[in-house]
């Protein structure tokens, strides 16, 4: 396992953006694929957004194809969520996970590695 450290996030109006951050304590961060999660108001954790340990594949829920952009800077053992054209329906507390397996969306339940979560909010 990995600890997983997450910042970002916050209050946005409709069609604003903002930015995950998921930092690794580590060294073999590379190892892992990395993944975002979320958990809206009365809902189930669904998956969000995956990158493979190099950084190559991505994998994109259908909601939010388009508007959101995972990535992964190595050296600084860090994933980032971008998230562009926000809706309130993007209002979830968000959860990056890691796993050496993948793919990443298949594995809501069996990932034991997971960030704090962090609130994102979309006002109208």
């Amino acid at each position: 396992q990995v600890q997983l450290v997450q910042s970002g996030g916050g209050l946005v109006q409709t069609g604003g953006s903002l930015r995950l951050d998921c930092g690794v304590s580590r060294r073999t961060f590379y190892n892992y694929n990395m993944g975002w999660f979320r958990q809206g108001p009365g809902k189930e954790r669904e998956f969000v957004a995956a990158i493979t340990w190099h950084g190559i594949s991505t994998d994109y829920s259908e909601s939010v194809k388009g508007r959101f952009t995972i990535s992964r800077a190595n050296a600084k053992n860090t994933v980032f969520l971008q998230m562009n054209s926000l809706k309130p329906e993007d209002t979830a507390v968000y959860y990056c996970g890691a796993d050496q397996l993948w793919p990443l969306r298949t594995r809501n339940t069996t990932i034991r590695s997971w960030g704090q979560g962090t609130q994102v909010t979309v006002s109208t």
